[in-house]
């Protein structure tokens, strides 16, 4: 297929990490498969130089792009990062809150920062990014949300406190939004991916016995690509998902399916 999301505008969180020749994060590597299916794509993080790269490689590919930088956790910069992309390209279809951290930590070990830190960005920032796309959505006669939760949003780790319960968060909170905007054709799902190979996992991979022992765990006998959770992300972006909200879309190589 081709055009699937032509005539859309997409606003991506923690999408600078997309540039040709390196490992992609998911929101670079989505920013990349809306860009070929039409959509014009806003890529926000706080890596600006990076992200302005990241742009100028999608604007040689003769794509419609442009950076923001952006912290989520900001109200003020949410409305403005909203507003600079109305300015831009006219309308808002499409959101994708995507920008993450993460701390490895057990209950005890977590501290109170960490905690706040994790809570902020995901649960906190997806909650903001939501607030303030749906009135431009409402204008444009609809849209679709498409949060970032984990399968760690599902089940539970050795580790990772803060971040299971943020992205538990992000999950529950996906399905309240559903409920609330459905009548209004804003339709808004959660994506739960597993291990991939991305700049955050990058460092935690590269243990071969880390790898190794992860892998073992996956049905498919593998770790997963950015591009594979884009293609999912793409899909729920479009109308060909016109009646999938509230949804939690898996991408795990059937971790969670033992």
């Amino acid at each position: 297929m081709a055009n699937r999301l032509k005539g859309k505008v997409a606003l991506i969180t923690g999408a600078a990490s997309g540039m040709k020749g390196q490992v992609m994060g998911f929101g670079g590597a989505t920013a990349w498969a809306f860009a070929r299916e039409g959509a014009k794509v806003v890529l926000c993080d706080l890596k600006l130089e990076l992200g302005v790269k990241t742009v100028a490689q999608l604007r040689e590919d003769g794509h419609q792009a442009i950076y923001i930088n952006l912290d989520v956790r900001s109200e003020e910069q949410w409305r403005k990062a909203v507003a600079e992309t109305v300015k831009a390209f006219g309308k808002l279809d499409v959101l994708v809150n995507n920008a993450g951290t993460g701390f490895m930590e057990t209950v005890e070990q977590m501290s109170e920062e960490m905690w706040d830190t994790e809570m902020d960005v995901h649960a906190k920032g997806t909650f903001l990014g939501t607030k303030h796309a749906i009135p431009e959505m409402r204008k444009a006669g609809g849209g679709s949300i498409v949060n970032m939760s984990s399968i760690f949003g599902l089940v539970g780790s050795p580790g990772s406190t803060a971040y299971h319960a943020a992205k538990g968060a992000v999950r529950i909170f996906t399905k309240a939004t559903a409920i609330q905007y459905a009548r209004e054709n804003i339709r808004a799902n959660s994506v739960h991916p597993g291990a991939c190979n991305t700049p955050m996992t990058q460092w935690t991979f590269a243990d071969p016995k880390v790898r190794d022992a992860y892998v073992a765990k996956v049905p498919m006998g593998r770790i997963g690509q950015p591009e594979e959770v884009a293609n999912g992300i793409l899909f729920l972006a479009s109308d060909e998902s016109s009646y999938v909200t509230g949804s939690e879309l898996v991408i795990d190589g059937g971790f969670t399916a033992q």
